[in-house]
C-alpha cells in the first residue's frame, strides 16, 4: 500500500521509510506527487501534524502520515516547540540546522536548567475525511549539551545530549538513535496501531 508523507525532509523520510517497510507500505514523500506543504498555523504538535496528513490525504487521493516534531525546552517554557525549524530566524539568522543550534547555544549561555525534551507527533489518515486518526507521540528527555558534539543527525541531534547513552544523537550510531529517538518511539508506536487497525 502506498503511503503519501506530508513531508520533503530527507531525514524524517529515511528515518521513516524505514520503519514502515516491515508492514508493506511504501511512503512516498509529497514532493514527489507534486504536492504543496500544508499550512502550520497551529501551536500544538498533534493539530499542525493532522493539519498535514489531510491536506497530503485530500491532495493526493492516498493515506497519509504526516509528522510535526520539535524541541521543547524547560527554561523556554516548552518553546521553541512547533517553530523548532525556524527557530534561529528569530535572532536574525538565515533557516538552518546550524543556525538553530548556534541560536540555542546562544540563548542558553550561562543557563544551569538545561533539560529539554524531544517530541514527535505522527497522525496517519486513511482518507482525508477519516473520522479516526491514528496518533503516536514520542518523547525523549536529555539536556542541552555546552556545545555541539557528533557528525550524525540531523536538527538538534548534535547538541541533544542522552544521559542514559552519555552521548548526543549526533553521536549515536543510526540504528541506535532510530531505535531510541522521539521519532523512533512514535514511528514504534504508529506501527503497532497500523497493525492492530489497518491491516
Amino acid at each position: 500500500m502506498k503511503i503519501v508523507l506530508a513531508s520533503n525532509n530527507a531525514g524524517k523520510l529515511a528515518e521513516l521509510h524505514a520503519m514502515f517497510a516491515p508492514l508493506g507500505f511504501e511512503l512516498v514523500p509529497q514532493g514527489q506527487l507534486g504536492l504543496p506543504e500544508a499550512e502550520e498555523p497551529f501551536h500544538t504538535f498533534i493539530e499542525n501534524a493532522l493539519a498535514k496528513a489531510r491536506h497530503a490525504a485530500r491532495l493526493s487521493g492516498l493515506p497519509a502520515v504526516a509528522d510535526d516534531a520539535g524541541l521543547c525546552v524547560d527554561a523556554f517554557g516548552g518553546l521553541p516547540g512547533v517553530q523548532t525549524a525556524f527557530y534561529a530566524t528569530q535572532f536574525g539568522y538565515p533557516k538552518s540546522d546550524d543556525n538553530n543550534v548556534r541560536a540555542l547555544l546562544e540563548q542558553m549561555q550561562g543557563m544551569t536548567n538545561r533539560r529539554a525534551a524531544m517530541v514527535s507527533t505522527l497522525v496517519a489518515l486513511r482518507s482525508a475525511d477519516d473520522p479516526e486518526p491514528l496518533v503516536a507521540v514520542g518523547r525523549v528527555v536529555g539536556e542541552i549539551a555546552r556545545g555541539p558534539m557528533g557528525s550524525k543527525g540531523f536538527g538538534f541531534d548534535p547538541v541533544m545530549f542522552i544521559p542514559e547513552f552519555g552521548k548526543t544523537f549526533a553521536q549515536l550510531p543510526l540504528e541506535v538513535k532510530n531505535a531510541n529517538s522521539h521519532r523512533g518511539r512514535a514511528a514504534a508506536a504508529m506501527v503497532a496501531l497500523m497493525r492492530e487497525r489497518w491491516l
